[in-house]
């Protein structure tokens, strides 16, 4: 009867055993710096992707569940310091409702390996500029 009061107050605490911490299912997801590029999005550009550098070691992601602004990654890689690299397609990105002419913001959602939840937003330029 112990025990099971003792395991009831250690799953209550958030520990799995005396000595071993869980993670809480509940934990706030973890905030990056990205950059993107372009910076500036010309809707009439034949560019194919957007390009968005993390701050996230390549390894310890999971590509599959990284999405911008709801948008499915299309590829993805490690840049020359290790840091992961998602890549969306253009198009994608383009037939999002954006604001020409203004700051529109461009948020990156996935998770971590170990199953932390991560985001990061930068704000671009939306234009139309033929040329």
């Amino acid at each position: 009867m112990i025990a099971a009061a003792l395991g009831a107050c250690l799953a209550a605490a958030g520990c799995d055993s005396a000595s071993t911490p869980t993670q809480p299912t509940d934990a706030p997801a973890i905030q990056i710096t990205i950059e993107v590029a372009p910076n500036v999005l010309n809707i009439q550009s034949e560019g194919q992707v957007v390009t968005v550098h993390t701050e996230l070691a390549y390894s310890s992601v999971v590509a599959s569940s990284v999405m911008l602004n709801g948008v499915k990654i299309d590829s993805w890689k490690a840049d020359d310091r290790g840091n992961f690299v998602a890549k969306f397609l253009m198009s994608a990105i383009k037939s999002l409702p954006l604001a020409l002419g203004q700051l529109n913001t461009l948020r990156i959602d996935g998770t971590t390996t170990d199953g932390k939840e991560f985001w990061g937003s930068k704000a671009v330029m939306v234009v139309s500029n033929a040329g």
